[in-house]
């Protein structure tokens, strides 16, 4: 009797185990094949991802100069929604890492930027701040008129100074809508010049998503304006955010394209005082009908920047690497409450 009981026990526990591996959740095959080629998506993070949690990677870069991370999430809410909260973007890079986001006016004017102002920090490195020595990054053009327009001792040097910051930051965006990456800035901050142009295109050259699936969007990105993208909208923004040791500016390119089988977000970065020389963040919604109302969401966040090489750039690299996966999903995070609970 007893191997009767035993043997019906583990039937149950065998068909049992086969409806589970039946019902077991899936993935879209395209987005299946990118985490098992591209990312190496461990079976625990693939686990943690179809519960529901927000995962994240280190992909593969070019460790003096690079940082790439990977993120996902599933968010239960139609693309619609995540659509209109990315255009109202002030309200969606709010809170957390973000002090300030503004979006610009179609035709950027300086009062876009009348909330930007200057740390203390940055201000006291301004006042000393010359071509190849400057804790700011800015360009030559740029160092030049902080020494020559602004009288640091005079009562009103703040708000002198975060007046013609204002207007070197309008004059970013300007002249990257006149000619696109070829008049973004060339930083004078250290003794080797930085041009962000080159970074980017190198960046980007080095990327599997653009090259092999998306080639209209990389050609998009890298000779803005003079190719279009067609069904897409973009448009411009500026952020005071919390990275490293330092708040930071940064100025942004966003463009959001719509499809059938899958939405595409890109933000570029084109200036940051801190840190980094260029950024870009592609973001993929993919639907999963067989899930339910709701889409993917998954980023691949790249950057550039000084200080990763040498002896002392593998600790800065570690502590970076570390702060960018916890900004990674510290923003799915938010993200998904935000456009889940957003009416």
């Amino acid at each position: 009797m007893n191997r009767a009981v035993c043997g019906a026990l583990s039937c149950l526990v065998l068909q049992a185990g086969v409806a589970a591996w039946r019902t077991a959740p899936t993935l879209p095959p395209r987005l299946d094949s990118y985490l098992s080629k591209v990312v190496r998506l461990s079976t625990a993070d693939r686990k943690r991802l179809t519960d529901g949690a927000a995962v994240t990677r280190l992909l593969d870069a070019d460790a003096s100069k690079e940082v790439a991370v990977f993120g996902a999430i599933w968010i239960a809410a139609p693309i619609a929604r995540y659509i209109e909260a990315v255009n109202d973007i002030e309200r969606l890079e709010s809170g957390s890492g973000y002090r300030i986001t503004k979006r610009l006016s179609s035709r950027p004017v300086v009062e876009d930027f009348a909330a930007m102002s200057l740390t203390d920090d940055d201000l006291k490195d301004l006042r000393k701040c010359r071509i190849g020595d400057c804790d700011i990054k800015l360009d030559e053009h740029a160092i030049r008129r902080f020494q020559s327009e602004i009288n640091w001792r005079a009562a009103d040097a703040r708000a002198a100074a975060d007046a013609l910051m204002r207007q070197v930051a309008l004059g970013y965006v300007t002249r990257y809508l006149e000619a696109g990456n070829e008049r973004l800035p060339v930083y004078r901050d250290k003794s080797r010049a930085t041009m962000v142009a080159d970074e980017f295109r190198s960046m980007i050259g080095g990327m599997q998503e653009f090259n092999a699936f998306i080639p209209d969007l990389r050609a998009y990105l890298l000779e803005y304006p003079k190719v279009t993208l067609a069904g897409a909208s973009s448009f411009f923004y500026w952020q005071q955010t919390v990275f490293g040791l330092k708040p930071t500016l940064r100025i942004s390119h966003l463009t959001v394209r719509e499809g059938k089988d899958e939405t595409l977000v890109t933000s570029k970065m084109l200036y940051a005082s801190h840190y980094f020389w260029t950024a870009i963040e592609l973001r993929t919604l993919l639907p999963d009908p067989g899930r339910g109302t709701g889409f993917w969401l998954i980023t691949v966040n790249r950057s550039r920047s000084d200080g990763l090489s040498g002896f002392t750039g593998a600790f800065v690299r570690r502590r970076v690497r570390s702060q960018v996966q916890s900004a990674t999903v510290a923003g799915l995070q938010l993200t998904k409450q935000k456009v889940e609970q957003r009416r």
